[in-house]
């Protein structure tokens, strides 16, 4: 079965992608209405019952101007995200002669597969992580750190490139930006929320009643508004979560179907192992990445396999081999600003100083199975 493009898992991210959407709305109507409660529960005189009918008015009466809001935000974010990502990150754009080294491994590997060239970011930072953008054909990159071009040897990087890749043609790209999306708009109307709130409870909204929450409803709204936003933000949160981890071990399968270089995987996943932390990057941006080193309770919350159980997949049905945690030296340096390094970082399997290319696929075992990603030609 190959992982790359794989039909039934890009057709399950289109129809996930059309529920987030139609979720956005839905979370931003509740938002709404959870500030019109607080609002009425601060401003009216009256029972619980009143003011949750006077939030519903209220709310019909926004509904227009928060669905026209959703859409802009939608709008902004699908044209301009990228640019949001670049301004958080500092990642431009590289050209064959800024950087011949990382655009030609790029290059090749689209080629040989008949794949759309995506545009080639390089973000400066010492950290080892990549991660791909877009929504569409035009939009889709690809950015890396200098970090890892400096430590990762030119098997290792086509192997994280195939890795994105894989993420760009399964539709998991489009699916986390969309996720990214929500996440961005829940956020900033939940702080309106909060903001209107500690604005009325200072006095300065409309004139209240003297007995502020009198009728013996007040406090109950402020408490529903307060659970309900409570309910949004964790959805939003959720909904980020939702997204199948299985997204990794197919991206990783699918980079070494495209590079038939398991064992490249396996010591860039090595590499990366708890580098992966990008200076500022929000949440939402970490769950792109090839890693994401951030991690709470457990694995509970985590967006991303361990490495270990993936590399452990990539064993079992890819025939790799582990060479176990990799020591890197403190500090990486390049002859040139573009980040390529001389010499690459050597794999731990042989020195890039003979500019040998990596072993390339390791059979399974004879009496282990093939694995659902289809024997390796060597």
């Amino acid at each position: 079965m190959a992982a790359y493009g794989l039909y039934t898992h890009i057709q399950s991210n289109r129809r996930r992608s059309i529920v987030l959407l139609v979720g956005l709305f839905v979370l931003v109507y509740v938002l709404v209405y959870a500030g019109a409660l607080v609002a009425e529960a601060l401003s009216v005189n009256a029972d619980l019952n009143t003011l949750l009918q006077l939030a519903w008015r209220d709310l019909e009466a926004a509904a227009p101007y928060a669905t026209i809001g959703a859409a802009l935000w939608i709008v902004i974010a699908y044209y301009f995200h990228q640019s949001m990502i670049d301004a958080l990150t500092g990642g431009r754009e590289v050209t064959r002669t800024e950087n011949p080294r990382l655009y030609n491994i790029l290059e090749n590997l689209c080629i040989s597969r008949g794949i759309t060239m995506p545009k080639l970011k390089v973000m400066d930072t010492d950290a080892l992580n990549a991660f791909a953008t877009g929504m569409n054909q035009k939009q889709y990159s690809i950015t890396v750190t200098t970090g890892l071009l400096n430590r990762l040897n030119d098997a290792e990087i086509e192997s994280v490139l195939g890795h994105e890749l894989t993420h760009i043609r399964n539709g998991d790209v489009r699916m986390m930006v969309i996720a990214v999306i929500i996440a961005g708009a829940i956020a900033f109307i939940a702080e309106l929320v909060a903001r209107l709130w500690f604005y009325n409870s200072l006095g300065f909204g409309r004139s209240r009643s003297s007995e502020r929450g009198g009728g013996g409803g007040g406090g109950i709204a402020i408490l529903i508004a307060v659970a309900l936003l409570a309910f949004a933000y964790l959805l939003s949160f959720l909904i980020r979560l939702a997204l199948s981890r299985q997204r990794e071990y197919l991206a990783d399968a699918g980079s070494v179907e495209l590079t038939e270089n398991p064992d490249a995987m396996i010591s860039a996943l090595r590499k990366i192992e708890g580098r992966g932390e990008l200076p500022r990057a929000p949440s939402a941006l970490m769950e792109m990445c090839i890693d994401n080193p951030r991690e709470g309770f457990g694995e509970l919350f985590d967006t991303h396999p361990t490495v270990e159980n993936r590399i452990a997949a990539l064993i079992k049905y890819a025939g790799g081999r582990d060479p176990g945690p990799i020591a890197l030296p403190p500090d990486a340096e390049s002859d040139d600003e573009s980040g390529s390094a001389s010499p690459p970082a050597s794999g731990p399997w042989g020195s890039a100083e003979n500019d040998a290319p990596a072993p390339s696929a390791v059979p399974a075992p004879p009496d282990e199975p093939a694995g659902p990603w289809g024997p390796h030609s060597g």
